[in-house]
């Protein structure tokens, strides 16, 4: 076994360990939503090398955080998915990604996943406006698929559907980030080009009005 580099009992010094390495956590980040492939995982993290994936992958599968696994016929290709306590590492980077949003350093023109777009909506979801909301609204970004659904103040994920959607985005991330970051009317948003909207665009915009950014530090 390698040596732990910090030699300290706390629990955070030991998660460091685990994830502290370069790219380590937003790998993780990449994979709460499901499985995925290798080039997947890649395609999210456009800064990260083929060979600092495989290293980082390697090095969380043998501290059982991540497994590999065959997808069934007729697809049978390798994805890399969280274990069940893998999983359990998805408060820890919604909290680490809320605190760090109050930075007056965070800039949002910067490239932003589509499973971050996703894992945002959880983050900074209004409990307060979604109580009294319920429906379901898609969003075809690219070749992918993702369905939300919004029932008693929570919000749900499932990937790879659009089924019952009341209506659908349309577009790549950072397109949809001024209107659900709540700095743009989704009715101004359409007229510029920003993306589209199929479906019901009234139910697309009261969607919207369901996230906020939390204040910056110092406003």
């Amino acid at each position: 076994m390698s040596k732990r580099r910090y030699e300290d009992a706390c629990g955070t010094a030991l998660a460091l360990e685990f994830v502290g390495e370069r790219w380590a956590l937003l790998i993780l980040r990449e994979l709460l939503l499901g499985p995925r492939r290798f080039g997947e995982i890649r395609a999210g993290l456009p800064g990260l090398s083929a060979n600092v994936l495989t290293q980082r992958l390697q090095g969380l599968e043998a501290d059982g955080i991540v497994v590999r696994e065959k997808l069934p016929p007729p697809s049978s290709v390798q994805v890399y998915a969280l274990t069940p306590w893998g999983y359990e590492v998805e408060p820890v980077v919604m909290a680490m990604g809320r605190w760090a949003l109050r930075s007056p350093q965070h800039d949002p023109s910067l490239p932003f996943s589509r499973v971050s777009l996703m894992l945002a909506l959880r983050m900074l979801l209004l409990p307060d406006r979604a109580a009294g909301w319920t429906g379901r609204i898609g969003f075809r970004l690219g070749e992918e698929a993702y369905r939300v659904t919004v029932a008693d103040g929570a919000l749900a994920v499932d990937r790879g559907t659009l089924d019952d959607s009341e209506a659908v985005f349309v577009g790549e991330p950072n397109d949809f980030l001024p209107v659900l970051f709540g700095t743009m009317p989704l009715a101004i948003a359409l007229a510029e080009g920003r993306f589209a909207v199929e479906g019901d665009t009234a139910r697309a915009a009261d969607f919207a009005t369901l996230f906020l950014l939390p204040p910056r530090i110092g406003a």
